[in-house]
């Protein structure tokens, strides 16, 4: 990616940002998934949790972790506890696998389970864990491992 690339990914972020706050909901899948693939995108692996109140709307975009090329730290007690502190009512997890394949891994699955675990007892709902991958996105939902 050149810096002129960069330079433009970091201002439709903002753009986007800008428009979220206005218009709080993600209307459609697609939409969610295009947010999902210009939040997340690049050479190292982040981990962001988009936190909605009642009526889906985004309370925050957080980003938790960011990590290596294969690898980002994942907390899921950090994860539940910023919930609860934002009176979430639901959560959507988004990461990116810099690789290219939005294929899960072992660890990602069994992370995303002890978050929808924690989310359960909590009163939390897990809408969905989005792995973005390059030029597509991949939803755990979709796959039937929510």
């Amino acid at each position: 990616m050149t810096p002129q690339e960069e330079t433009i990914i970091l201002e439709a972020r903002d753009i986007l940002g800008r428009y979220l706050s206005q218009n709080p909901v993600i209307g459609s899948w697609q939409a969610l998934l295009d947010y999902s693939a210009l939040s997340v995108r690049g050479p190292i692996e982040r981990f962001h949790v988009l936190y909605l109140d009642r009526k889906n709307r985004i309370i925050a975009d957080e980003l938790l972790s960011v990590g290596t090329v294969d690898h980002v730290p994942v907390y899921p007690r950090e994860v539940i506890k910023r919930a609860l502190i934002l009176n979430a009512s639901a959560l959507i997890l988004i990461h990116n696998h810099p690789s290219g394949d939005p294929t899960p891994s072992e660890a990602d699955l069994a992370m995303t389970k002890e978050i929808q675990k924690g989310c359960k007892y909590l009163g939390l709902t897990l809408h969905d864990h989005i792995i973005v991958g390059a030029g597509t996105e991949l939803s755990l939902r979709g796959l039937g491992k929510i």
